[in-house]
């Protein structure tokens, strides 16, 4: 009997611990970077379009892709500790099928992302925009899958 009540005061015990951990934190990764997103389906009258996105000097250049994917993406990766400083982002679009170059530029404010967490690792500076065929850079905010959408 004295064994059985041993045994359930140090479960009780450990129990009481548990919930006092602190903070968990996710194992969710993420990159500081500036990224670019798009429909395909807004470049097809234009046979499709190379998308080029250059950052503080280091670009990413990609096909718009199929019509039918529902999200493209450029993304220009950054030094992890960045900070939250503003850089300068060019966007060129050039259509498959001739016709005119967009060529847009914008400042990006990085802002802070912690995925998995307000006191948790890791720390990302990210800024985002979605390229429009004709306007060029545009915000990303809102930015719908729907092909309806502005």
């Amino acid at each position: 009997m004295g064994k059985v009540l041993l045994s359930l005061l140090v479960v009780a015990s450990l129990g009481g611990c548990s919930g006092q951990q602190g903070n968990r934190c996710t194992l969710i990764g993420m990159d500081s970077g500036v990224s670019v997103v798009w429909r395909p389906a807004d470049f097809k009258g234009s046979g499709g379009a190379t998308i080029r996105v250059c950052v503080d000097g280091s670009c990413d250049e990609r096909a718009s892709g199929d019509p039918s994917d529902p999200i493209g993406m450029a993304s220009v990766r950054l030094p992890q500790d960045i900070g939250g400083k503003t850089l300068p982002v060019e966007l060129t679009v050039t259509p498959v099928k001739g016709g005119g170059v967009v060529t847009d530029t914008a400042q990006a404010k990085l802002t802070e992302e912690r995925p998995n967490g307000p006191n948790c690792e890791p720390v990302a500076w990210v800024a985002s925009f979605r390229a429009d065929p004709v306007k060029g850079l545009v915000s990303a905010e809102g930015f719908s899958l729907q092909g309806n959408q502005p």
